[in-house]
């Protein structure tokens, strides 16, 4: 099952290019290719939203290879913590979106 976000900003142009960097970097440590799909933007109310699909390959890369930093969230489901971390993985990258969680 893939992990789907909806991802908010205001500064699309600015913001979209620091995910996809973000998410370049995780792909490396993860050692996956291909591990991500990007909807298209849709834009509202001064806000632009675009849908991240996550591939379970990535999925579980990071799942795995950040198990210490994800368990240490105080959420009690998995997907809570996932989300979490992912937001603030990105967060830490420059990159200022809001991350909602769809599917996962």
């Amino acid at each position: 099952m893939c992990a789907v976000f909806q991802i908010g900003t205001k500064d699309y142009e600015g913001n979209s290019f620091q995910v996809k960097k973000a998410l370049s970097q995780i792909e490396t440590l993860c050692g996956v290719s291909n591990g991500y799909m990007l909807g298209s933007p849709k834009s509202t109310f001064g806000w632009t939203f675009f849908d991240l699909v996550i591939q379970p390959t990535l999925q579980m890369g990071i799942e795995t290879r950040f198990a210490d930093m994800i368990s240490r969230y105080r959420f009690a489901k998995r997907h809570e913590k996932f989300t979490k971390f992912f937001g603030d993985y990105l967060a830490a990258r420059g990159c200022n979106v809001k991350l909602k969680l769809i599917d996962f």
